[in-house]
């Protein structure tokens, strides 16, 4: 796996540092209320898992899978629920956890989606934020970094279900995508 990496681009102390700052604010920002994660699977998971140790109010949390992808690279456009939430989340305070935020297309249905449940409010928590692919407009109000244009892998992102496991976010060789 690590000879298919280009250049390590996020390192495991880096990324550990930046979820504990993004933790710390959102703490800050929502203490006293009601707060909800939803974790976008499969690739929110290692930073759900570590931005949820960061987080030092109560909160709770559920998963959603949704797909615009398939087994592409690019986003089809249509945007597939594959698996909902289990808890309501009318008058909780909502804050969608996602791996990166490029088209932006599957981000903004899930928020028209969400808005119908009458959460409190609703807002978005990215580890990597892509806007050089950005077609529609969406906003995220807690960014871990802002990435070039490059296809990314490690730490959640994956290329054919693969490298997910990486430790670290690193760009991949163009030679494997291709």
């Amino acid at each position: 796996m690590k000879e298919d990496i280009k250049e390590v681009l996020f390192t495991e102390k880096e990324l550990r540092a930046r979820i504990k700052e993004i933790g710390k604010q959102i703490s800050e920002d929502y203490r006293g209320k009601d707060l909800f994660l939803i974790g976008v699977l499969k690739g929110s998971v290692p930073f759900m898992a570590d931005l949820m140790k960061e987080i030092d109010i109560p909160c709770t949390m559920d998963f959603m899978a949704v797909s615009s992808y398939g087994n592409s690279s690019k986003t089809s456009g249509v945007v597939r629920i594959l698996k909902d939430l289990d808890f309501e989340i009318e008058d909780k305070h909502v804050l969608i956890v996602e791996d990166i935020v490029d088209s932006g297309v599957t981000l903004r249905y899930l928020v028209d989606y969400l808005k119908g449940r009458k959460p409190a409010s609703i807002e978005i928590a990215c580890l990597l934020n892509k806007p050089d692919r950005r077609t529609v407009e969406i906003n995220t109000k807690y960014i871990g970094f802002e990435v070039p244009d490059y296809f990314l892998v490690g730490y959640g992102l994956d290329y054919a279900e693969k490298y997910r496991n990486l430790p670290y976010i690193g760009i991949l060789k163009e030679e494997i995508y291709k």
